[in-house]
């Protein structure tokens, strides 16, 4: 295995799943540059996860697989991967098993095939069991163990998410904070998630949003996609004072360039949690689901001013959605909590020290 490490010239990476777990696998991509530094590395990702990498300084390629779109028919990823094939990749490391990744990278004719057994395993050349679902450890940690497993020294890894936005992304917020009338001194909200289990009451999101906006004279900026209109519209339909509402109006990449900017992030455990971390923003997240694989360790921020609201209610079995009390995981967060721990990373975090970020962002 030494021996094949040595010759690795041409590298793919594949992570074809949601918005959060691609933010979480760019600590990987990092680590391939600095251990391969004239290696070509190329990252495989869903399209509307693209941005995550768009502007990633370590690549020199991204790949779209669309399996809804362009690549749905078994035949169409069949003809995805005998082009992928043109491209003479020797190494691939496909951080989620699919079977579709993993029949893409064996008919891609990539002789080192890195990966988990699962979700047809067999195909690949390198692969370690798989057990995310125990959640031993953080979502970034599986994926270093991936690679340590296959050989690799991750010693000095460096786990951290990142994002990078461009001139695009800087131009659309500049005249959205423009239009709306949102200056620098914001707080952005994420109403929204992919369960009933994962959401906090939108009352709860409007009484702290209301409470800060008076306290620190910031103004409160809703976000998130297509799916979480409704939670931020509830949640804006509840507050005493006027909130900007973006939800669904922006690309990743805007998003990621707005979150750089806000001083502050509170949001249900979701995706976009992921990229504020990735662009150095404070978070405060709150997690519902005693379930090991769902956690805080496993699906935590990764920022040092972070701050995780989940709380144990006696569940000994995660119903999710079907829960029959109430969810009250979530409603043992409070308004008061959230603000407190809203007031501790404000406070600590000096406005001077924002605006530098943004300056630092800018050059």
């Amino acid at each position: 295995m030494q021996s094949d490490m040595k010759q690795i010239k041409r590298i793919l990476i594949t992570r074809t799943d949601r918005l959060g777990d691609v933010v979480l696998s760019t600590p990987v991509i990092r680590y391939m540059r600095g251990k391969y530094p004239g290696a070509y590395i190329a990252f495989m990702v869903r399209p509307e996860n693209r941005d995550v990498v768009a502007n990633n300084p370590h690549l020199d390629e991204v790949i779209i697989y669309d399996k809804r779109g362009s690549q749905k028919s078994f035949w169409n990823t069949v003809r995805f991967a005998f082009g992928l094939r043109k491209k003479r990749f020797d190494t691939a490391i496909a951080l989620h098993p699919t079977n579709r990744v993993h029949i893409i990278l064996f008919l891609a004719g990539i002789p080192l095939r890195i990966g988990y057994d699962r979700k047809m395993g067999r195909l690949l050349t390198r692969r370690i069991p798989h057990h995310k679902q125990e959640g031993d450890k953080h979502e970034v940690d599986y994926s270093f163990g991936l690679l340590e497993h296959a050989g690799f020294d991750i010693t000095k890894a460096d786990r951290r998410p990142y994002m990078e936005t461009g001139d695009k992304e800087r131009h659309m917020i500049d005249s959205i904070q423009k239009n709306f009338g949102i200056g620098d001194n914001f707080i952005a909200v994420h109403a929204g998630a992919s369960c009933p289990s994962k959401r906090w009451m939108p009352e709860r999101f409007a009484r702290a949003a209301d409470i800060l906006s008076e306290k620190y004279s910031s103004d409160i900026v809703l976000v998130g996609g297509d799916e979480t209109v409704e939670y931020s519209s509830l949640t804006v339909s509840r507050m005493k004072h006027k909130a900007v509402d973006l939800t669904g109006m922006l690309l990743v990449g805007e998003l990621a360039e707005l979150l750089s900017r806000c001083r502050l992030f509170i949001s249900n455990d979701s995706g976009p949690v992921h990229v504020a971390v990735a662009v150095r923003t404070p978070v405060i997240v709150i997690f519902g689901r005693n379930d090991p694989g769902l956690s805080p360790g496993r699906w935590g921020p990764l920022g040092e001013k972070d701050i995780v609201f989940h709380k144990d209610v006696g569940c000994r079995t995660c119903q999710a959605h079907k829960c029959e009390k109430d969810f009250a995981c979530l409603r043992a967060v409070t308004v008061d909590e959230v603000v407190g721990a809203a007031g501790n990373i404000l406070t600590t975090s000096s406005r001077s020290t924002h605006l530098q970020k943004r300056q630092n962002q800018e050059r």
